[in-house]
């Protein structure tokens, strides 16, 4: 069996124990949460802000301190804004929203604040705009290479191929597309999962943090599609 298949077979087996399936989580009541948010751009400020009108606390924090606190401000008292060092030491849950360049040096800086924290890793290495890292990054597995940049996170793959304009409306027609989403820890996914359909989009876990790869532009999960169509086309990358 491949190392692929395997990795997935493993995932998908604790899944089922905590009630997480590929089609989905278990319906529950969402806990609300602390979230920082590492790079409030269009699609950290898309979901942050949506985030935030679910009822959770949200802290945005970027290179420009001045552009959060105005989006703080406009969204009201559970939004704040913050340096990201203050915004991953806030978040129980992280969201990274940055070009993959940044992910070494916000790595190292932030590290004491990340261990044991879930973290959304939204962030996609393109080798022209990126550099080497990006080059590793595709070369080892994007997944793999986040969680080595990220030392400690607990890290869920997800909003990697989808465009930021549709993250703000999605949940306008909850559960209709669905989000593919990877990762290792299952309490980690299961949290990722609940704030996912606070977005409006249904998750679909399609295996470990190896199959990172398959979450970014330009490959067949990549767009907006159906839960169904996107279990369809990870039975194919499993064979």
């Amino acid at each position: 069996m491949p190392l692929h298949r395997r990795a997935f077979v493993k995932v998908t087996g604790a899944a089922l124990t905590l009630g997480v399936l590929p089609s989905g989580i278990r319906a529950a009541e969402v806990e609300k949460r602390k979230i920082g948010i590492i790079g409030s751009g269009n699609v950290g400020s898309a979901i942050g802000s949506v985030w935030v009108r679910h009822g959770h606390q949200v802290m945005f924090s970027s290179r420009t301190i001045e552009n959060d606190r105005a989006l703080a401000a406009k969204l009201g008292a559970n939004a704040r804004a913050g340096t990201p060092l203050e915004a991953a030491q806030f978040g129980e849950v992280l969201l990274f929203a940055v070009p993959y360049r940044a992910l070494p040096e916000l790595g190292e800086t932030l590290r004491s604040a990340l261990n044991g924290k879930v973290v959304i890793d939204a962030c996609n290495p393109f080798p022209g705009r990126d550099g080497e890292v990006a080059n590793e990054a595709r070369r080892i597995g994007v997944g793999l290479m986040s969680a080595k940049l990220l030392p400690g996170a607990r890290i869920v793959r997800a909003f990697n191929a989808i465009g930021a304009a549709r993250m703000g409306r999605a949940h306008e027609e909850p559960g209709k597309v669905g989000m593919p989403i990877a990762g290792d820890d299952q309490a980690a996914i299961e949290i990722a999962s609940q704030l996912i359909r606070d977005i409006g989009y249904e998750p679909v876990l399609i295996g470990g943090l190896e199959m990172g790869n398959y979450l970014m532009p330009g490959t067949p999960l990549a767009g907006e599609r159906s839960p169904e169509e996107i279990r369809r086309i990870v039975a194919t990358l499993h064979r």
